[in-house]
């Protein structure tokens, strides 16, 4: 797209995005293209914000990080020749609802992988799960029993389902909502940290009896599942609570059978998520098939892995050319 880019990755994941940017040069990009710049203890704002030509940002992190960015960004805008485009995908809290007509199986199969693969450290992961109460019982064990079977380890052993969290400051951020849920809530299973041998925190399972609390707005980005079992008589009132509870706007999902409730779900509950699924987990996005980005707190949904994600990193330009040369200053219906 004609960009020259400042990559400033983040502290905890350096290493990674080294390798990366190794083999884009390795693939071909002329030197300069793509400029490596890790900053320890600085936002990619600090870096980016007091630069005149600066053209855009493209970030993927926390919320607070992106406000962060955008006030430093607009704090310099007299010193820029033009307006930053600025691209953000940020957090979410997004859910599974699902209906009493739903696969009992598939709910437990894809809940548990999309709450608890990688420890829970995707933005996509589930981290809500609605229940009716009529068919809570089964998807309890069922949930509880998938959890026991989890191995959680080294990520060199290929039986691991999942390793630890990044580092100490996410490994304290998470304990902190468990002792939270431990004193306040029902946990299922789990609820086990271990810091001898690395950010270890087992898979977690909460039942939550307020369907407000903190555990069902705050995104705690972590394998921590809170779980709200509803009454399956007033099933609208807990979409509701799906829709509104999180400020979140990143992934949904909804579960069931009944063709007539998917239909009326998916139209209520549309915009929770940018990415919407319907009988299938809130993860798994695969680029080049399904752009991915949301709304409301969760980004600008500029829908990485589209067409129109590209349009951002572009100036478009009208060229009008007239080949019959204007003469008159008057219009035709002035002229007697």
């Amino acid at each position: 797209m004609g960009n020259v880019v400042v990559w400033k990755p983040s502290d905890a994941a350096v290493l990674s995005n080294y390798l990366i940017y190794k083999i884009f040069l390795e693939a071909g990009f002329p030197a300069g293209v793509i400029n490596f710049v890790p900053s320890e203890g600085r936002t990619f704002g600090d870096v980016t914000s007091r630069h005149p030509d600066l053209a855009g940002v493209n970030f993927t992190g926390s919320v607070g990080t992106f406000r962060t960015i955008w006030k430093q960004i607009a704090s310099n805008l007299d010193g820029m020749r033009s307006f930053p485009r600025l691209l953000g995908e940020c957090g979410g809290k997004n859910f599974h609802f699902v209906h009493q007509s739903a696969d009992i199986d598939s709910v437990v199969a894809q809940t548990t992988r999309s709450a608890f693969e990688y420890s829970g450290q995707k933005c996509s992961a589930c981290e809500r799960l609605y229940v009716p109460d009529s068919i809570w019982p089964k998807i309890k064990e069922g949930l509880i029993e998938a959890q026991k079977r989890l191995k959680v380890g080294s990520p060199l052993d290929f039986s691991t389902f999942t390793s630890a969290v990044i580092d100490g400051q996410a490994y304290a951020k998470i304990s902190s909502y468990l002792d939270y849920a431990k004193s306040k809530h029902s946990l299922l299973a789990g609820g086990g940290v271990d810091s001898t041998r690395g950010w270890y925190i087992d898979p977690t399972i909460v039942q939550v009896h307020d369907p407000d609390d903190r555990l069902m707005k705050e995104e705690i980005f972590g394998p921590v599942l809170s779980v709200y079992v509803y009454d399956a008589k007033d099933c609208r009132h807990a979409m509701q609570k799906a829709l509104h509870t999180a400020p979140f706007g990143l992934t949904a999902a909804i579960f069931g059978k009944d063709p007539g409730w998917l239909e009326k779900a998916t139209e209520y509950l549309k915009q929770a998520g940018g990415n919407f699924y319907i009988n299938d987990k809130s993860t798994g996005a695969v680029v080049g098939q399904q752009p991915f980005g949301g709304s409301r707190i969760s980004g600008t949904n500029d829908k990485p892995g589209g067409p129109h994600y590209l349009l951002r990193f572009s100036s478009p330009q009208t060229v009008k050319q007239t080949l019959v040369p204007l003469t008159e200053i008057d219009y035709p219906y002035m002229r007697p």
